[in-house]
């Protein structure tokens, strides 16, 4: 019989001092596939891409490509957004910029990359009307509206075909800047002013992509051009006022190995050109790049400029390292770009003008304290949707607002969001695990089991996304945010293991770790169980009994805990035996070298599987995660139960098994979603305490088709 137990309150772990202190957390989510109509396919592919707010701060309106629409979100109550709807364009939005009640929308309708064309939409945001358009000559990409609403600057790109000759700059047509003026509350078409770029740039002057503008309070446009890796000013009459390359940084202490299997941070990229995309005044004078590079560079970095092309600031490696600290390392594009910063927000907040650097690939924002041009303050980073690729701030409100771009329908993963961050008198509420502490760059990713030691620590494992580099960390909860104090790595005859799968950890009782790997014999990774010395090293391995080879599947072991003499390993999902929603816990005494099992009955799952995900024993009983594999609003089961360890009594394989009962501890759900995120899919390790605290931390994914969201919490006393 399953019934409920109440436990304390949860114990919120936030970084940041104790006192109360200003911060942005996030507050809301929204999945932007809430604004398609009844009857439409759900299942299509959205993107909200660029985003802006009325002036009131009430109204959210963001371009979605894929659905060749503009969607609209109610944001009165900021932490319970509304769909308002989408509104159809004929063609691809691009860019959008709000002025009163009008939202002015690049419209991208060009035939072919030689034959391209576009227009300025004109929507009315009270009757969802197109009441006005405008041919721009070309293909749209940024636009911005200047501070008193009076006119429109338009890059317009002209983009090459990279699958086009050898793929470089050079392809015709040119593009340029467009001008509009905006009067009588829409655009005056016969006003469009065409801004010669060519000649500028050192790279393809022929061939200028304006990639981005942005407007300052005097009127002057700054326009970057991306893979030209050019800067250019155009006064309020179309007059280019300065131009200078966007030059290039030195790298040193990077990964630009896309060796797909760890985190080394020892190579160097010298004179690698910035590539800006996003660009953002800061002042009249001052304005802020993003450089995440396109055909030739990208230098992980963001950069302040002065617009007579003097480096006020340069980042550096500074920003990524301090996202790799929190395990937000996409390694898999270490080859390419790294965490690829991309957009470029300001804003004033408490008296504070604050710069906000959206990575890509990483799927954070970093919060910059600008008070001083030449010296920022990183802040905050802040998890953010997968691919963030526009914000907007709502000072007036005290918010901050990303588009989060990729939506991971067709391969079963999260939806595309919008997130909603509020400036409070709070402290930061993420990260909730970092390696920031560390002497040495210490990154991380992919945490899967944990056992907690009965000095207060916990150890965790990272599975097999770091084929190259399985590692055992050590956690100090004590923390906030937790911290990760030692990185202790897994070998095998003095070089790092290879074929390990680690889903599971406990402790041997001899100063080292018993360690499962899931395993998966189609990659020739092997179901087993390791003994792993204090300091990483293999010193026993434990394949399975022919009872269990013969009807194992992919999905193994996914946790260990020790009773006595007695590993107990939970079974993720079915093997060939098993009765439908019954899983295996299966046990192997360490001293008899005797295997046993005996069985738990899982939850049906509404959609997609449910599987077990670890296994702690505590008191007198073992602790079972419970999950299933669906994201955001779709997920249903993520909860922690107990099985009586008096029901623990393993029967020999082959046979039939006992069925043991279990109750419910607690629905992480509330848990999962207190952060304001959608729900994350993989809770995959959990730590009690000897008095009884838990931890519950969910799986990465090595930040691969993921946001790198990571979250390390307690659940409070199991015992109470």
């Amino acid at each position: 019989m399953t019934r409920f137990i109440c436990l304390t309150s949860v114990l919120a772990l936030t970084a940041g001092a104790a006192a109360a202190e200003m911060n942005f957390n996030r507050i809301a989510s929204f999945p932007v596939v809430r604004n398609m109509a009844a009857g439409e396919d759900t299942a299509r592919t959205t993107s909200p891409e660029i985003i802006d707010a009325t002036a009131d701060g009430m109204t959210l309106v963001y371009t979605d490509s894929p659905l060749g629409v503009l969607g609209m979100i109610d944001i009165s109550d900021p932490a319970n957004p509304q769909p308002l709807g989408n509104v159809a364009l004929n063609g691809e939005p691009t860019s959008v910029a709000v002025v009163g009640r009008r939202a002015y929308v690049g419209v991208n309708t060009s035939e072919s990359y030689t034959n391209p064309s576009g227009r300025l939409a004109v929507i009315d945001l009270d009757t969802k009307a197109e009441v006005a358009s405008c041919d721009l000559g070309g293909q749209p990409d940024s636009i911005a509206a200047d501070k008193k609403g009076s006119f429109i600057s338009v890059a317009i790109e002209n983009e090459r075909d990279e699958d086009a000759g050898d793929g470089r700059t050079g392809q015709m047509p040119a593009g340029y800047l467009a001008m509009v003026d905006l009067a009588d509350n829409t655009a005056q078409c016969d006003t469009l002013k065409k801004v010669d770029l060519t000649g500028l740039a050192l790279v393809s002057p022929e061939d200028p992509e304006p990639e981005f503008v942005d407007i300052n309070s005097l009127g002057e446009t700054v326009v970057t051009l991306q893979e030209n890796n050019h800067l250019v000013v155009v006064g309020r009459d179309g007059t280019i006022l300065s131009h200078f390359p966007a030059g290039s940084v030195d790298l040193d202490g990077i990964d630009a190995t896309d060796e797909r299997a760890a985190l080394i941070f020892t190579e160097s990229q010298p004179g690698r050109v910035r590539e800006p995309d996003a660009v953002k005044w800061i002042d009249d004078t001052h304005f802020a790049i993003a450089n995440e590079g396109d055909m030739d560079g990208g230098s992980r970095s963001w950069t302040i400029f002065s617009k007579s092309g003097d480096v006020v600031y340069e980042s550096g490696t500074s920003f990524e390292r301090a996202v790799i600290q929190i395990g937000h390392y996409p390694d898999k594009r270490s080859d390419a770009k790294g965490i690829e910063p991309e957009s470029v927000a300001v804003g004033t907040f408490g008296g504070t003008p604050m710069i906000f650097i959206g990575a890509e690939r990483a799927s954070v924002v970093g919060v910059y304290d600008a008070t001083a041009p030449a010296n920022p303050v990183l802040k905050q980073i802040l998890p953010s949707g997968i691919g963030p690729e526009g914000y907007v701030t709502i000072p007036g409100r005290n918010l901050l607002v990303s588009a989060n771009e990729e939506d991971l329908i067709e391969d079963g993963g999260a939806r595309a969001h919008v997130m909603i961050y509020q400036y409070q008198d709070a402290p930061a509420a993420y990260p909730q695990l970092t390696s920031a502490g560390m002497d040495d760059l210490t990154g991380w990713g992919a945490i899967s089991g944990m056992v907690a030691d009965p000095d207060g620590s916990i150890w965790a494992v990272n599975d097999s996304f770091y084929g190259y580099q399985p590692t055992i960390f050590k956690i100090d909860p004590s923390q906030k945010p937790a911290q990760i104090v030692d990185a202790i790595r897994v070998t095998r005859a003095g070089y790092p293991a290879q074929k390990l799968d680690m889903e599971g950890i406990t402790l041997d009782g001899k100063g080292g770790f018993w360690v499962a790997s899931e395993g998966r014999t189609d990659r020739l990774v092997p179901h087993a169980l390791y003994q792993v010395t204090a300091d990483g090293a293999i010193k026993a391995e434990i394949s399975l009994p022919a009872e269990l080879l013969a009807v194992e599947k992919r999905f193994g072991f996914e946790g260990i805990t020790k009773v006595g003499d007695t590993l107990w390993m939970a079974v993720q999902r079915e093997w060939g035996d098993d009765p439908k929603h019954h899983v295996k816990l299966v046990a192997y005494n360490t001293e008899t070298e005797e295997w046993g099992a005996v069985l738990y009955p899982k939850a049906e799952p509404a959609t997609g599987w449910v599987g077990l995900s670890e296994i702690v024993a505590h008191g007198d009983y073992v602790y079972i995660v419970e999950r299933d594999n669906q994201h955001d609003f779709r997920a249903v089961t993520k909860k922690v139960y107990r099985v009586p360890l008096a029901e623990m009594v393993p029967a020999a394989l082959g046979g039939d098994l006992p069925v043991v009962s279990k109750e419910l501890v607690r629905d992480l759900l509330p848990d999962l979603a207190s952060n304001g995120g959608y729900i994350l899919d993989k809770v995959e390790g959990m730590a009690i305490q000897n008095d009884g605290t838990a931890w519950i931390s969910t799986d990465n994914d090595g930040v691969d088709d993921h946001s790198g969201e990571t979250m390390f919490f307690t659940i409070g006393n199991v015992d109470r």
